[in-house]
């Protein structure tokens, strides 16, 4: 038996090339959702009488990373890539918008089921629902907190710049890939100001209209929750969690910058910094931070999930209470396209009926327009409106 991570795994491939091996078993089979990249095409290369994925999250963006763990573990069974997108993907996904007529809806909804059919013969589901009948109650909070009004025109003001409106067309109409570092300087600000201040102060293209915005003699390094609607709401949250309960905090972010700011916040209002004993019972320690690309509001809902199943998980005592904080109008319709994605999951994998939280291709395109004051959350909107 050999065992060896992705990478080195790859790297030793063509040394058993032209061996036959008894089985390859590939834990976080959903790491190889790329038919074409080097590691998959040398795991593939290799002769082997059974193959085995194991995975929580086998759909993490679209269909075509499905048909590539199935594809590696049955080869040919959904056909090639490019037949498999005409065949399933596209009318699929295309059955799932709310733009969708009712021809295609009908025809998108028989090709699922043909799909599920058709991969049933080599994928066994298992959900966490097993294991939910012995964890206990989780609650799930999706908290949609406005933009102050500092954050506000400074959105506005960035979003509406000739740098990054340049970014997101990329001079051909389309979303550029120089849009992604428009987008989480977007989903910075609405965290807090102040995660943007260096550029601010550095006057980065798109960046230079935005420091008449802070307030006069303004100092990162005093740290004021009212800049930020989510900030402030966590402030409120906190000392609520604190005062009327003995429950422990975990605040997950993608940006170690947010858990600065998460630490300057825990010493305003003297709450212990230390976390090594965040676990005994009897510790003072209140608020524990965790770093990960499992944290977040992100494009991938499966990462999102396993930030949450690090609180939620087998050893946990106490009832959870999930809060995700979600700043109104902004950036926050990725929320919307993680339930997109998320959805589509639940129909393929765990043959669900098709559920109600998707939104048309067009929905999902309107990251960089804020939306008016008058709503409270544009989500709830949408979700209502389907």
């Amino acid at each position: 038996m050999r065992r060896a991570s992705f990478r080195n795994g790859a790297l030793g491939a063509d040394r058993l090339e032209e061996d036959l091996v008894g089985l390859i078993l590939c834990d976080e089979g959903h790491r190889l959702k790329n038919c074409e990249n080097q590691t998959y095409c040398a795991l593939a290369g290799m002769k082997a009488q059974r193959r085995v994925l194991l995975s929580g999250t086998p759909i993490q963006n679209d269909l075509l990373e499905y048909f590539s763990i199935v594809h590696f573990v049955n080869a040919g069974i959904l056909g090639e890539a490019r037949e498999f997108r005409r065949k399933y993907e596209r009318p699929i996904v295309r059955g799932r918008d709310a733009d969708a007529t009712d021809n295609e809806h009908r025809i998108g909804k028989e090709k699922l089921e043909e799909l599920i059919a058709v991969v049933s013969r080599c994928i066994i589901r298992r959900t966490n629902d097993i294991l939910s009948k012995y964890l206990p109650v989780k609650r799930e909070h999706v908290v949609c907190c406005p933009l102050t009004p500092i954050q506000r025109r400074m959105y506005l003001a960035f979003i509406n710049s000739s740098a990054v409106k340049k970014q997101i067309t990329d001079g051909d109409g389309r979303l550029g890939n120089s849009a992604l570092a428009a987008i989480t300087s977007m989903k910075k600000l609405c965290n807090h100001p102040d995660l943007i201040w260096q550029k601010v102060k550095a006057k980065e293209s798109g960046y230079t209209e935005l420091q008449p915005h802070f307030p006069p003699g303004h100092d990162p390094k005093h740290l004021r929750p009212e800049l930020s609607g989510k900030v402030a709401v966590l402030d409120a949250l906190l000392a609520l969690i604190r005062s009327g309960t003995d429950d422990k905090v975990v605040l997950i972010s993608n940006y170690t910058q947010t858990l600065d700011l998460f630490q300057q916040l825990a010493v305003l209002r003297h709450y212990p910094d230390m976390v090594e004993q965040f676990n005994d019972p009897s510790s003072k320690d209140f608020i524990f931070m965790l770093s990960s690309k499992a944290g977040g509001c992100d494009w991938n809902p499966a990462n999102d999930d396993q930030a949450m199943a690090r609180v939620w998980r087998d050893g946990q005592k106490k009832d959870c209470c999930i809060y995700r904080l979600l700043a109104t109008g902004s950036i926050e319709k990725i929320f919307q396209r993680q339930t997109h994605k998320k959805a589509l999951s639940s129909c393929v994998v765990d043959c669900e009926e098709d559920v109600q939280r998707h939104f048309s291709a067009a929905q999902l395109k309107e990251l960089f327009i804020l939306s008016p004051e008058t709503t409270t959350s544009d989500t709830h909107d949408n979700v209502v409106g389907v």
